[in-house]
């Protein structure tokens, strides 16, 4: 099991109003790694992945990539449709289903047990999530429609891609491997991850060093 870097700042969990673990994340580093010609060269699905777990260090840089705010007035490392920022990123691990906060680059315990197994069962028992790390994009549509009505989706589906892509990129520049999957029960996977009634869930991308 992964060690959790900071424990014993407590908040109340929407579910079950039930206290959740914050996991200081270490600060991303923005220097440094393989070009982006090379990433994009270096690319692939990965299905097949060993058992090793991702540190916290990975899997911080990897939401940091997808979701990261690399700006003094909160943009973020993928654009926006307005800035609203519909987007939610989870990632479950064996010490459960985090969600990250973006603002202070932690992830929160909101599950404090492992998913995993239910995640791949609302996934038709696809092999490729037998993965230490599964990331879900979820999404709040509704902060975009605000702005843009019946677009909104639209654009929402569009922000999914351009954050995912770059945490596949960021996969590679760790020398991981990953694979988006989009072939999952919606309800059972919303019912597993339990989240509130305002989230979609858009896409999952199970990480991991390749077998």
């Amino acid at each position: 099991m992964h060690r959790i870097l900071a424990i014993g700042v407590f908040a109340m969990s929407s579910i079950g109003q039930m206290p959740r673990d914050v996991v200081k994340l270490p600060s991303p580093l923005t220097t440094g790694g393989i070009s982006l010609n090379d990433a994009l060269v270096a690319r692939r699905s990965v299905r097949d992945f060993a058992a090793t777990p991702l540190t916290w260090r990975e899997i911080g840089q990897l939401l940091w990539a997808a979701q990261g705010i690399t700006h003094e007035e909160g943009k973020r490392t993928a654009p926006s449709a307005g800035a609203t920022y519909p987007l939610e990123l989870y990632v479950a691990t064996a010490d459960g289903l985090f969600a990250y906060h973006a603002s202070g680059h932690t992830a929160i315990r909101v599950i404090a047990r492992d998913v995993r197994r239910d995640i791949r069962h609302a996934a038709g028992e696809q092999e490729a999530l037998n993965a230490p790390a599964i990331f879900a994009f979820t999404a709040v549509p509704a902060r975009t429609a605000v702005r843009y009505d019946e677009r909104a989706l639209r654009y929402v589906q569009i922000e999914i891609g351009h954050a995912a892509q770059n945490l596949l990129l960021e996969a590679v520049a760790l020398g991981l491997g990953a694979v988006p999957m989009g072939a999952f029960s919606d309800d059972e996977l919303h019912r597993v991850l339990g989240l509130p009634a305002d989230h979609v869930v858009l896409y999952l991308v199970p990480v991991g060093h390749p077998a």
